[in-house]
This record gives C-alpha cells, sequence and structure tokens, in this order.
C-alpha cells in the first residue's frame, strides 16, 4: 500500500459536490423543523460537522492527501421523508476533494442521526454519491 506522489502535477481549482439522503420518520422531521430538540439545533450541528470533517478527512481515511481547502459548505433541504445532504468543497491543489465532499455527508448525516436517535432508531443514510467533481486532468464528472 502506499500514498499515490502527486508531487509532479500542477495545482488546479478543484470543485466537488457530493450528496446524500437521510431517511427518517415525519415524526424526526417536525422535531427538526420545530428546532427544539434536547440537544439544540440539530440542522445547524450537522452542517458545522460536516465542515469539520472536510478538515479532518486525512485523518479517516488512511491514504488520503492532507490538502489546504479553501471552502467547504454543507446544505440541508428537508423533504417530505428526510433530509437531502449536499456538500460542496474547494481546494486549489494537486489532488482532488471527492472524500473530502463525501465524508462531510456522511458526517452531517451522523450527527442528525445522533440528535434525533431518542426517537426514531429507524433513520438510513441512502444514495451518498459524489455528483460533480471539476478540475485536474481528469477533467469534470457530473451525476444526477
Amino acid at each position: 500500500m502506499k500514498m499515490v506522489d502527486v508531487g509532479s502535477k500542477e495545482k488546479t481549482e478543484r470543485v466537488a459536490v457530493a450528496r446524500g439522503m437521510l431517511r427518517m420518520s415525519t415524526e424526526s422531521l417536525v422535531r427538526l423543523r420545530e428546532r427544539k430538540l434536547e440537544k439544540g439545533d440539530a440542522l445547524e450541528a450537522a452542517k458545522l460537522a460536516g465542515v469539520m470533517a472536510v478538515k479532518r478527512t486525512p485523518d479517516l481515511i488512511p491514504l488520503c492527501h492532507p490538502i489546504g481547502i479553501s471552502g467547504a459548505e454543507v446544505q440541508l433541504e428537508l423533504g417530505t421523508d428526510g433530509v437531502e445532504i449536499a456538500a460542496t468543497v474547494r481546494t486549489v491543489e494537486r489532488t482532488g476533494v471527492e472524500m473530502e465532499a463525501l465524508t462531510a455527508v456522511c458526517a452531517a448525516a451522523l450527527t442528525l442521526y445522533d440528535m434525533l436517535k431518542s426517537g426514531d432508531r429507524g433513520m438510513h443514510l441512502t444514495d451518498v454519491r459524489l455528483t460533480h467533481k471539476s478540475g485536474g486532468k481528469s477533467g469534470t464528472f457530473e451525476q444526477a
């Protein structure tokens, strides 16, 4: 096993967007909308957890390069059966930020789960995926 040598690559602007869905009961969605959970505002906590996870990705993914992050944002959208999570990460580096975006989605979802689990242990995280990647030698990738 080895970390890939990216030293000869040029630094370019790179962007990655990942998405996922945390499905939950109607009761849990109501609790989220009312923002009256015992632990506090789960939506804001989840956004913060996602951004923090971006910065810690190399600590969690063994062969992931530690890189400078120029921006990270986590968005949450409440739907009829759960919360759609989107993370956008930007850098100017020799390697991309796909892993950071995916990690942000998972950390945000796990934070929501933690804050809602007392009333809904049946929540489940689905459809975690990379939906956009740009920059670098391989160019642009788009997926719905």
